[in-house]
C-alpha cells in the first residue's frame, strides 16, 4: 500500500484552522447552547473573520458536527484490502484509523455526543450526514462485490455495519457508572463479531447454548 504524501505547510494551516473552528463552535454551544451562538463569536474565538469560516463551513452546525470527510479515506482503504478478506472483516479493518483518531480524542467525541443529545435540531442534520455516509458504504460494498446498484445486501450491510459502530461508540463514549475504563478498538470488534455470527444470541445467566 503506498503512504501517502507529507502535506504542506499551507495544507496543514487549514487543517488547523477548520480543527480550531470546529473545537470553539462545539466549546461555545456546550457553554451557550446552539441558539445563542453565532457564526460572528465562532470566528472571534478562532481569530478569523465570518468569511474564513465560510471556506471551511456552511453553518455552524456543520461546524459543531465536525464533518463526515473521514468516510473518504475509510472507503479507499476498504477497496485496497484484499478480496479474500471477508466483507465484515474489510468493513472493520477499514474503520481502524477512525477508531484510532477517536479515541485520541475522546473528550471532544463525548463532548459533541452531549452537544448532540442537548440540541436535538442538530440531528436531522447528523442523519442526513449519516444517510450519505451509509449510500457511500453501500455503493463500495456493491463494488466489492460484484453486486448490481439495486441489489438489497449492500444497504442492509451498511445499515447493520453503522449501527453496530454506533453502538460501540455510544457505549464507550458512555460507559455505565462502575464499569471500568475499555478502549473503543474492542467495542467495536465485539459489535462486529455479532454481526459477522449473524447475531446468535447469547448464553443467559451464564448457560451456554
Amino acid at each position: 500500500m503506498s503512504t501517502a504524501p507529507a502535506l504542506g505547510r499551507r495544507d496543514r494551516k487549514k487543517l488547523a484552522t477548520r480543527a480550531a473552528l470546529s473545537a470553539a463552535a462545539l466549546r461555545l454551544v456546550a457553554e451557550h447552547g446552539l441558539e445563542h451562538v453565532t457564526v460572528e463569536q465562532i470566528s472571534e474565538a478562532c481569530d478569523v473573520s465570518s468569511r474564513t469560516f465560510f471556506n471551511y463551513f456552511a453553518s455552524k452546525d456543520e461546524a459543531v458536527l465536525g464533518s463526515d470527510s473521514e468516510i473518504g479515506g475509510t472507503l479507499e482503504l476498504f477497496r485496497s484490502l484484499p478480496a479474500d478478506i471477508g466483507l465484515f472483516e474489510a468493513l472493520r479493518l477499514a474503520f481502524v484509523p477512525v477508531i484510532h483518531q477517536m479515541e485520541d480524542h475522546r473528550e471532544t467525541v463525548s463532548l459533541r455526543m452531549r452537544v448532540v443529545a442537548d440540541n436535538p435540531q442538530l440531528l436531522p442534520r447528523l442523519l442526513a450526514t449519516s444517510v450519505e455516509s451509509e449510500l457511500a458504504v453501500a455503493a463500495a460494498v456493491a463494488e466489492r462485490l460484484g453486486l448490481p446498484a439495486g441489489h438489497s445486501y449492500p444497504g442492509v450491510a451498511a445499515a447493520v455495519t453503522g449501527a453496530a459502530f454506533r453502538v460501540a461508540l455510544m457505549r464507550w463514549a458512555n460507559p455505565d457508572p462502575g464499569d471500568r475504563p475499555t478502549i473503543l478498538a474492542k467495542l467495536v470488534d465485539e459489535a462486529f463479531d455479532l454481526v459477522a455470527s449473524g447475531l446468535t444470541e447469547p448464553a443467559r445467566n451464564g448457560e451456554p447454548r
